[in-house]
């Protein structure tokens, strides 16, 4: 690093931080050895976030922590939560039917609450409720894609999607899969102008993106959405939403104690949406713009 490049970057952090030049670099020293005895190294955020904080914590001030922190865009120690192991009951009480899907699009989350997925009609569950229609279409679509008859192919294409099916591309192969639209069960996210609505929808991105999910489906909705538990790489994806203060606990439609001690732990930090005194309601919010507020 060159030195107009050091000292451009001393006085950027300066901004963030309190303590002098010197107490910087004995920081870096510190970390540059905590980076290398760490195996594996972080790979998120939250962990790079973790590995910083605790050997600053000890002896330096909290401004020149947060301060760090915010300078590289990590999450601040008061906002990390610990997730229990995300997994589901054996035999959940109300259960209809489970889904595993193929990896999430980013584009199909919807918000904090609701996401668009896709299952495979290889999958066990799905092979014998394929409509003959649709498996027709496919093929017949791939033929046209063969023949260069790509007009044909988007017209096939389009009848698929009408059914309730796409043709995705996966890892260089064409999968037919079903489409399912999932209701978060149990919590209620920021939407529409609400403040924390795109937070909300990010960290649902985060979790799921390029991910293959496992869905517990217990109800259906008025809007046909499949109200269900989701769970990712580990983490029970509800979960994570409340500890972080980007959902509310739906208590009209759950009550289920777990996640009532989850939002109550977010309040407590004051973390996400709770950082406000009296947040509003999406139920509330619902209701007013029905009402013409």
């Amino acid at each position: 690093m060159g030195n107009a490049l050091r000292f451009l970057y001393a006085k950027e952090l300066g901004k963030h931080v309190v303590s002098s030049r010197k107490a910087q670099c004995n920081w870096y020293k510190k970390l540059a050895v905590a980076w290398r005895e760490t195996k594996p190294p972080p790979k998120s955020a939250e962990e790079a976030s973790r590995l910083v904080s605790p050997p600053m914590l000890k002896r330096h001030q909290k401004a020149d922590v947060e301060g760090l922190l915010a300078f590289y865009g990590l999450p601040l120690p008061h906002t990390l939560v610990e997730l229990t192991t995300g997994v589901p009951p054996s035999r959940p009480q109300g259960l209809k039917f489970e889904l595993h899907t193929i990896p999430v699009d980013p584009k199909a989350v919807a918000d904090g609450d609701t996401i668009t997925v896709y299952v495979s009609v290889e999958d066990s569950r799905e092979s014998a409720n394929v409509p003959r229609e649709v498996h027709v279409a496919a093929f017949e679509r791939a033929s046209a894609r063969a023949q260069r008859n790509y007009d044909r192919a988007d017209e096939l294409h389009r009848y698929i999607i009408d059914a309730g099916y796409k043709v995705i591309n996966l890892q260089h192969e064409e999968v037919l899969a079903k489409k399912y639209r999932i209701r978060l069960r149990g919590i209620d996210a920021p939407e529409g102008k609400m403040p924390f609505r795109q937070e909300a929808k990010d960290e649902l991105v985060k979790i799921v993106q390029n991910k293959c999910l496992r869905v517990l489906v217990f109800d259906e909705d008025r809007y046909g959405r499949c109200v269900g538990d989701i769970y990712c790489n580990g983490i029970f994806v509800q979960e994570s939403m409340l500890k972080k203060g980007l959902a509310w606990h739906y208590k009209a439609y759950d009550r289920r104690p777990e996640l009532d001690k989850w939002e109550k732990e977010a309040r407590a930090k004051r973390v996400g949406l709770w950082s406000s005194s009296n947040p509003e309601m999406p139920w509330e919010w619902r209701k007013d713009r029905r009402q013409g507020r």
